[in-house]
């Protein structure tokens, strides 16, 4: 699964305009309804935010993954957004966040989310590509890096 597939222009978002979690949470949402990738956008909501109060999937170094799965999507699902302003995601590096990347999965998806939540992770990683994502300006710019970054790293 790559990642450049569950990510299209209309999905990515820089700047984030909101500055609060629960806020950019539901940005990338909406992003993700528009783009007629999500037929329920309250059960994302709450399947996100419930995922959300277990543990901040603000996972460091200004990175936060949110996740969850919902009967409000048929296939696994991609948003991401680039903040010029910090967002405070209860980290667990008690760091602020600027690059946040929106995945959600129908119920019965668990290999597929897995896996992709993993791309993501591994990929966000490297300090050098979440330098390249920072100062991209255009959603076609950050879709063109994570192309570039996936073939180097994952040898697709």
């Amino acid at each position: 699964m790559r990642l450049v597939d569950l990510l299209s222009e209309n999905v990515i978002k820089v700047p984030l305009e909101r500055t609060d979690k629960v806020g950019v949470i539901e940005e990338l949402i909406d992003l993700l309804e528009k783009s007629g990738k999500v037929k329920d956008k309250e059960s994302v909501l709450k399947a996100v935010l419930e995922r959300e109060k277990v543990m901040s999937t603000g996972v460091g170094d200004g990175v936060a993954i949110p996740h969850g799965k919902a009967d409000g999507v048929e296939d696994v699902v991609a948003a991401f957004g680039i903040s010029h302003k910090d967002i405070d995601f209860q980290s667990i590096d008690e760091k602020p966040v600027r690059l946040v990347f929106l995945l959600v999965a129908p119920p019965n998806a668990t290999g597929p989310h897995l896996k992709a939540l993993s791309r993501v992770s591994r990929l966000l990683n490297k300090k050098e590509f979440r330098d390249r994502l920072l100062r991209a300006k255009t959603p076609a710019e950050v879709l063109e890096l994570i192309q570039e970054e996936e073939k180097v790293y994952f040898e697709i």
